[in-house]
């Protein structure tokens, strides 16, 4: 009898992990339905160019993040609430407004042929991608701790 009760309650574990796989997924969405914040990081660093597509990603509890790709190339990715994680600008420029003083103050310094050509934030961290191929970490703080190349 246990072992129909382990079997069971593994096979209801199963259903419920594959049942919330299936519910999240990807929708395409219209600028206009990005969180405020979103769009107005958009209008402010990247005014001019337009919004290709944006694509919400879902999952059970609700949005996770929205992917944001531009007319120029270039992808964005933002949290739940509108916040920016990583601006990619495959191999272009990014606009500098957006990133800490004292990361862009470090690269253009240190690497004064290059450019940002990637930023991703995370918790406790940022990491860069210079036009020379590059990966500059820094603590959230900005401050630099190692180069990753």
């Amino acid at each position: 009898m246990k072992n129909v009760k382990k079997i069971t309650g593994a096979f209801m574990l199963i259903f419920l992990l594959i049942g919330g796989v299936l519910s999240a997924q990807d929708r395409a969405i219209s600028a206009n339905q990005l969180p405020k914040t979103a769009k107005t990081f958009l209008y402010t660093h990247f005014k001019g160019i337009p919004v290709s597509s944006a694509i919400e990603d879902r999952e059970i509890y609700g949005v996770d993040e929205y992917k944001v790709y531009l007319n120029n190339g270039m992808k964005m990715e933002f949290d739940s609430k509108g916040s920016w994680k990583e601006v990619d600008g495959k191999h272009q420029k990014i606009p500098y407004g957006f990133i800490p003083a004292s990361i862009k103050n470090y690269s253009t310094k240190n690497f004064p042929n290059t450019f940002i050509i990637k930023i991703e934030k995370k918790r406790w961290s940022y990491k860069t991608e210079l036009s020379n191929g590059l990966e500059l970490e820094f603590d959230r703080n900005g401050n630099f701790k190692k180069i990753d190349d």
